[in-house]
């Protein structure tokens, strides 16, 4: 019996899509950054303050510092660079993508004693927009079209139907042996890859104080978004190491003199789902605050679209293709971890400063619908293995200018890796600036900047025989436009 191809095609995502070749969970646990202007040029260390629409994610008891009514709107402009080292070549690529980041409704409402506020309105909470370019000559004796040679046990035959390998069958029964191919590495590889798309959540807010400077405050989020991956990757013979002499099938002169084999793999997303996050915070006479939220897990359905095309070119003139169709969407569902966040801040005179923590345990990532209870219990062991509890670490401070209306600000962010075993190069590094003028106490403009860099690879199959470094750098400019009523 061949396997189904849907159910390839999700295997092959797994081990192609992503870096450090593992699965769509940590794609969707990992926490976007890119909120507001404000909250992004301090580093995002806004637990303890959250004092504007961004609150609703960072902790919603902070809103209930807010006493007029507000709305915001503000967009994003993301720049992903990185320098990737592919068997010793070097090469740079870039992606731009500019989107809607934000519009958000703050109201209090009319109360005798203390507070209670309502927000609803929507933060494009994470980006997907990623590039990569790489090109190198493989001198080892691997290639993908090896690695998607096997017998119909474990694999369709992709490279039986390009002619790239063929049958080997019993001589006396007929019987069904395995599937082989000549191809024995030796090759040029290269390949493209770019992913775009984002998460989106509409959030309903609402915080109150119970007591003198005590907030409590709860946000419930409704998640859509999209992903979208298209990976091309090329195998060429530019030593002519399968020259005319060498006949890929048996019996069939057109597969001499191979030239080249060509993939292309398509993975579309389309997400949905839901999650919520509770706060509190203290604030002792404006001068000190203290805040803590729990952010519980998200229920992310994923409907899945897979498509995929593949092409083998020989020197005889002959070109063999074969084209999956998209198929039927398969449907499944990723919980991700708890995140926890505790923070405090402090201002005096003229200066504000804060901090954060945040942990996350990603081994709580889990399947929970979509698949049988064995295939969930082997990503559950292989999630246990490869991840680790996070701590991230946030940073940031505001500068109010003298006798103006205008702030400066500037932060930092240090975010752990979550894969158990990668060194401190693979953790996420940020600076951020930023600055705001307010118009008579009714109109702001604010503005953040963010740069981070940090090390990742990935293979393009099996396990570092054909693998890529990435040097990588993301650029961030927020726009915030504000009106208090």
């Amino acid at each position: 019996m061949k396997l189904n191809l849907t159910f390839l095609m999700f295997v092959l995502c797994f081990q192609f899509g992503l870096a450090q070749n593992y699965n769509d969970a940590l794609l969707l646990s990992e926490p976007g950054i890119y909120y507001g202007a404000r909250s992004l040029s301090m580093g995002n260390s806004f637990t303890a303050l959250s004092n504007d629409f961004s609150g609703v994610l960072f902790n919603p008891a902070g809103i209930g510092l807010i006493k007029t009514s507000q709305l915001s709107v503000a967009m994003n402009l993301n720049s992903f660079g990185n320098q990737t080292t592919f068997l010793n070549t070097s090469t740079g690529a870039n992606k731009t993508q500019a989107s809607f980041n934000q519009f958000g409704l703050v109201f209090p409402m009319p109360t005798a004693k203390g507070s209670w506020v309502f927000a609803l309105g929507y933060n494009n909470t994470k980006d997907f927009n990623r590039t990569l370019e790489f090109a190198g000559f493989n001198s080892n004796n691997t290639s993908m079209i090896q690695f998607l040679t096997g017998d119909y046990n474990e694999q369709v035959p992709i490279t039986n139907d390009l002619k790239l390998a063929y049958e080997v069958r019993d001589p006396q029964t007929e019987n069904y042996i395995r599937d082989t191919t000549l191809i024995n590495g030796l090759l040029n590889q290269s390949g493209k890859i770019k992913k775009e798309g984002n998460i989106g959540r509409w959030s309903f807010a609402s915080s109150m104080e119970f007591a003198k400077g005590f907030f409590l405050g709860g946000t419930f989020n409704i998640i859509s978004g999209s992903y979208n991956s298209d990976r091309e990757f090329w195998e060429d013979d530019i030593e002519n190491i399968y020259n005319n002499n060498v006949q890929l099938v048996p019996g069939d002169n057109t597969t001499r003199d191979f030239q080249s084999f060509y993939f292309n793999d398509i993975i579309d997303w389309d997400l949905s789902g839901w999650d919520a996050q509770l706060g509190l915070l203290y604030n002792w006479k404006d001068f000190f605050r203290f805040g803590a939220s729990v952010k519980f897990p998200s229920y992310y359905t994923v409907k899945e679209t897979y498509y995929v095309n593949a092409k083998s070119t020989f020197g005889t003139g002959y070109e063999y293709s074969m084209e999956a169709p998209i198929n039927d969407p398969i449907e499944y569902e990723v919980k991700t971890p708890f995140e926890y966040s505790v923070g405090a801040s402090t201002s005096f005179l003229l200066f504000t400063f804060s901090g954060d923590v945040k942990v996350i345990d990603y081994t709580q990532m889990e399947f929970t619908k979509g698949f049988d209870s064995n295939y969930r219990i082997e990503r559950e062991k292989e999630i246990d293995e490869l991840f680790r509890t996070t701590i991230n670490y946030y940073a940031g401070g505001e500068i109010k200018i003298p006798f103006l209306p205008i702030y400066g600000r500037a932060g930092a962010m240090y975010l752990q890796s979550p894969y158990a075993d990668d060194p401190m190069e693979f953790d996420k590094k940020y600076i951020t600036l930023g600055g705001g003028i307010i118009f008579d106490e009714v109109f702001a403009i604010e503005a953040a900047y963010s740069y981070g860099w940090w090390t990742d690879f990935s293979d393009n199959y099996d396990t570092n025989v054909s693998r890529t470094y990435q040097d990588i750098i993301v650029e961030n400019v927020i726009l915030n436009l504000s009106a208090r009523f």
